[in-house]
């Protein structure tokens, strides 16, 4: 994690504007990290280790599960003309 942490201050500091966008990250590797990265120790992951998942997650599984809680775009309203 200090290694991610460093990744983090750097990412932040030199491109990212918004501070959601360093949580959204955040969130992201802490469930690549425990769901989906198998550890060499454990031989399987965090999560199957803590009996919170029965299986290996991929990045598929973890892009659907986003995409399944992602607002729906809605129907864009009419632009401002210019005056």
């Amino acid at each position: 994690m200090r290694v991610a942490n460093r990744r983090f201050t750097h990412l932040t500091n030199a491109f990212s504007k918004k501070f959601d966008n360093h949580v959204h990250m955040v969130a992201i590797y802490t469930v690549w990290y425990n769901f989906i990265k198998m550890h060499k120790t454990l031989k399987m992951t965090p999560a199957m280790a803590a009996c919170v998942s029965k299986t290996l997650w991929s990045m598929e599984d973890l892009c659907e599960k986003m995409d399944a809680v992602a607002p729906k775009p809605g129907k864009r309203g009419p632009y401002k003309k210019r005056g």
